[in-house]
């Protein structure tokens, strides 16, 4: 299962909440990334240069590392991808990569809101945990880099008929809620499967 969304409509803590209820793992190319920034790691400066700008870190970078992800055992059950892909190219990468495991996507489920909430909610966000690239300038420029970028992939997936949308505006519980009535009950399908 992919989550996309824009940046601030909660794709990480409805993808922490339907990890938990589906009992698959919760990849975030975000924490990924923030780690390796936080470690130092020579991928970790390279991604910070990017992050820190507010533009995306190249895919030659972000594959390599969701690939590396993805051959961890504990996806073999299922997982949940939130923050990848987010170009036509990155789809056609991750195709490649779940095709030599034999396994293909469920569901891709698009989280969806208005900008200038989302700008109100990262901003609040960037206040309460002092994220330096969450200023208003950086945010505004990662919602126009998600629009202009993140679209196609949204139409890639509507046109395999696996993309589901769901308003990701209300609260927490509310929004996993309409989530979970959007992709099934828990149990019914399995979110990454053989073909």
């Amino acid at each position: 299962m992919l989550i996309i969304g824009p940046p601030g409509s909660g794709k990480g803590t409805q993808a922490e909440r339907i990890s938990e209820r589906l009992s698959v793992a919760a990849i975030s190319t975000g924490d990924i990334f923030r780690a390796h920034v936080k470690g130092g790691t020579p991928l970790g400066v390279e991604a910070g240069k990017y992050m820190d700008a507010g533009d995306f870190v190249p895919d030659s970078v972000t594959n390599e590392m969701v690939r590396s992800r993805l051959s961890q055992d504990d996806v073999d059950n299922g997982f949940l991808l939130d923050g990848y892909p987010r170009t036509v190219a990155q789809i056609d990468y991750l195709d490649g990569v779940l095709a030599a495991r034999e396994l293909t996507l469920d569901v891709v489920l698009q989280l969806t809101a208005d900008d200038e909430e989302l700008v109100e909610r990262l901003l609040g966000r960037a206040r309460e945990t002092g994220r330096s690239d969450d200023n208003e300038a950086v945010i505004r420029h990662r919602l126009d880099l998600y629009h202009e970028q993140t679209e196609a992939v949204v139409a890639t997936y509507a046109r395999r008929t696996i993309l589901t949308r769901v308003d990701g505006i209300g609260a927490i519980d509310e929004v996993t809620d309409r989530v979970m009535d959007a992709i099934g009950s828990p149990g019914t399908a399995a979110l990454v499967r053989a073909p």
